[in-house]
């Protein structure tokens, strides 16, 4: 196994998508620079969504146009229907995720369809990338839990992740968007998906909102996960999940994984700064731990 795990920063979409305070384009792009200035070099930076439903990411191509020429750094898109897609595309983003949620109710919540239909969306956007050259990547939302109908059975998600296989998707992200998990369900469901699409590149994104994101994301990295999401100062939710707190805090997940002896090339104490910063622009306290308790020892933090 190898001993990088790669870090994906969700806080300027995922993050800022339900904050009642509305970040401009101007401090957005702040904290892109930010994320990169610490090593962060992939990142989900905006969602090609409908503005009255998420103002907060109304400026999604202003924030594209503004972003750094970087080579090295990969910027990634959220499109949940063929409008956001065709932004996508004129945008000039490198990459776009799109999203499925395992319960037919939830995915009713967040984008106003059936998870099959969703599902025939994505299939079409599928084929309208390929002539693009665009990159693609794709997230089961609630794939431990839904907030309506409870429990999802892991064969419901495991023939999404295999229909998306065929479709051609190499990466697919697991998404516990309500952090209902625990270790036990996220070793599980990876043993079972490593069982029928070995072949598969498993990302994770797990929320704290049950105490368990860091636990979770251990037993992912124990099963041999090496991408995961996460973002600054813990701060995000899904603002159609009812009490659905943020992500795991990037600072939070690279403490573990420092402790572990793996790396991820990213400045721990960088993130935290960032995480500070960012508490000015959304007029709040950032959850994640150890933005307010530091790393332990000092020397440890590089």
């Amino acid at each position: 196994m190898s001993d990088f795990i790669e870090i994906v920063d969700v806080s300027p979409r995922d993050g800022l998508q339900s904050q009642p305070a509305l970040m401009n384009t101007e401090n957005k792009l702040e904290l892109i620079n930010r994320l990169i200035d610490a090593g962060i070099r992939r990142m989900e930076a905006v969602s090609f969504v409908n503005p009255k439903r998420v103002p907060q990411m109304a400026d999604a191509e202003q924030v594209v146009m503004g972003l750094p020429g970087r080579d090295d750094v990969t910027f990634i898109g959220l499109v949940l229907n063929m409008r956001g897609f065709e932004r996508a595309v004129a945008s000039g983003i490198d990459e776009i995720n799109c999203a499925v949620v395992a319960s037919d109710t939830f995915n009713r919540r967040n984008q106003g369809a059936t998870t099959e239909e969703t599902m025939e969306v994505i299939a079409a956007i599928t084929r309208q990338a390929q002539s693009t050259g665009i990159g693609k990547g794709v997230t089961v939302s609630a794939a431990f839990g839904c907030p309506f109908e409870g429990e999802v059975p892991v064969e419901r998600v495991t023939g999404l992740v295999q229909r998306l296989a065929a479709m051609g998707y190499a990466e697919i992200s697991l998404a516990d968007t309500i952090g209902s998990a625990g270790p036990s369900d996220v070793a599980a469901m990876i043993k079972r998906i490593n069982t029928l699409e070995p072949d598969i590149r498993l990302r994770c994104h797990f929320h704290n909102t049950r105490n368990t994101a860091v636990a979770n994301a251990y037993a992912a990295i124990q099963e041999g996960v090496r991408s995961f999401d996460a973002s600054c100062g813990g701060v995000g939710g899904c603002p159609f999940a009812p009490a659905a707190t943020g992500n795991v805090g990037t600072e939070d997940l690279l403490y573990m994984i420092n402790r572990m002896g793996l790396k991820t090339g990213v400045d721990i104490n960088k993130m935290i700064e960032t995480a500070k910063w960012l508490e000015g622009p959304l007029e709040t306290a950032m959850p994640a731990m150890v933005t307010r308790a530091g790393v332990f020892p000092s020397e440890r933090a590089a």
